[in-house]
């Protein structure tokens, strides 16, 4: 069992918990293979502290961070209430297959619905096996209206 808590971004602990999670997700094939740049390792807890509609929360073992979610609020405007977007979620890769992961949804569920989120949401790539069994073990499925309609796709347009 982990300890899952809303870190602190003004301790130096969970800044470099965060940073260095988040840069291990970012080596991995899933995160893109490439290690966090300068500017981000310099600029994102800042860039995290002013926005308060950004949580991360954090996983330790013992006293050790062991995973990772930075979750964005959102608003559904069909259901007129909040939602949260789980953006990133990792777990160090020496920790996995232990069930942190599902701890760590179940922590930020308690949390969205604290909220009073009417959903969570998250995105996984298609290529992503064993994610997508994680979500779909957790309640998660496609998003859709209508099934004639077909699922919705996450789609982008970098601008930069």
């Amino acid at each position: 069992m982990i300890e899952i808590i809303e870190a602190d971004l003004s301790l130096p602990a969970h800044a470099e918990a965060i940073l260095s999670l988040l840069d291990q997700y970012a080596q991995d094939l899933m995160g893109g293979g490439e290690e966090l740049s300068e500017f981000v390792r310099g600029n994102l807890i800042r860039e995290l502290q002013r926005r308060p509609w950004i949580t991360a929360f954090l996983g330790w073992q013992a006293a050790e961070p062991v995973a990772l979610a930075i979750c964005i609020e959102g608003f559904s405007t069909f259901a007129c209430k909040p939602l949260l977007n789980i953006h990133d979620l990792v777990v160090a890769s020496k920790y996995r297959r232990r069930g942190y992961a599902k701890q760590m949804l179940a922590g930020i569920e308690t949390v969205a619905r604290g909220m009073g989120c009417c959903k969570l949401t998250l995105e996984v790539l298609e290529g992503n096996r064993v994610a997508q069994a994680l979500y779909v073990q957790c309640g998660y499925a496609g998003y859709e209206l209508d099934p004639a309609m077909g699922k919705a796709l996450f789609w982008q347009r970098k601008l930069d």
